[in-house]
């Protein structure tokens, strides 16, 4: 009787640790770091709010760096595809940025195809940021029915891959960032015939900024960016180095 009740005693105590492990795993889980559950999966976009500014959703996924930025009124989802691929839907009245890419970025040859239908205002760029000085820059494909040159001063022209894009800037005054709420400059290259896939040569773009005396930093991360602003659409969009 007493080496069965000893082996009923260890039988529970080890049902007792199991339960206690499974517990621990669980909760660890719910609380894990949401980029890491994030990775190769689907977000519904609303849930990363940086209206006041801040670092973005991001990680890595597939050996490319992602980045999600979208404010809580933006409905809509966004998924991690394979290699380079990834697919975002959208709505609502708020803003979103989303792609994938690299970081740090570079003076790099990226080349990209897919799908993009915005209903309203949206971008499709090579996008990103430098620091020392903080600069945001668009190399702009195409946009929807919002030209973004609109109050924007414009500098010159540049050509390559087959287009010209005329080069603008504007000041974001206490406007979201990589660094929080900031104020910096804009710089936005628009390609004058509009395309959905192709090749983009940076190096032209970022020599023509130079040449023009606009300033640039330290190169932060750089993506193949689906943005939208009270709108509705699709995109699925492959990058490739």
């Amino acid at each position: 009787m007493v080496t069965n009740d000893r082996e009923k005693e260890t039988q529970m105590t080890m049902r007792y640790i199991s339960l206690v492990a499974l517990t621990f795993a669980a909760v660890a889980n719910v609380f894990a770091s949401p980029v890491e559950v994030f990775d190769n999966s689907t977000v519904v976009l609303g849930k990363r709010s940086l209206s006041d500014g801040g670092i973005p959703g991001e990680g890595t996924s597939n050996g490319f760096f992602y980045s999600v930025f979208s404010d809580s009124t933006v409905t809509g989802t966004y998924t991690n595809g394979g290699s380079g691929q990834y697919s975002v839907s959208w709505g609502g009245s708020g803003d979103l940025v989303v792609g994938k890419g690299w970081n740090p970025g570079s003076a790099r040859t990226v080349t990209y195809s897919g799908t993009w239908q915005p209903n309203g205002n949206s971008y499709l760029s090579v996008y990103g940021w430098t620091t020392g000085p903080l600069v945001e820059y668009y190399i702009m494909e195409s946009f929807g029915t919002f030209n973004p040159s609109t109050g924007a001063t414009f500098h010159g022209t540049c050509t390559s891959d087959g287009s010209s894009y005329n080069i603008y800037t504007t000041t974001r005054v206490n406007a979201p960032s990589i660094q929080g709420t900031a104020t910096f400059t804009q710089i936005l290259s628009i390609r004058n015939s509009h395309r959905v896939g192709g090749t983009v040569t940076t190096a032209n773009h970022f020599n023509c900024f130079k040449s023009l005396g606009l300033a640039m930093g330290a190169f932060n991360y750089m993506i193949v960016a689906t943005e939208a602003f009270s709108s509705t659409g699709t995109a699925s969009i492959t990058v490739q180095s």
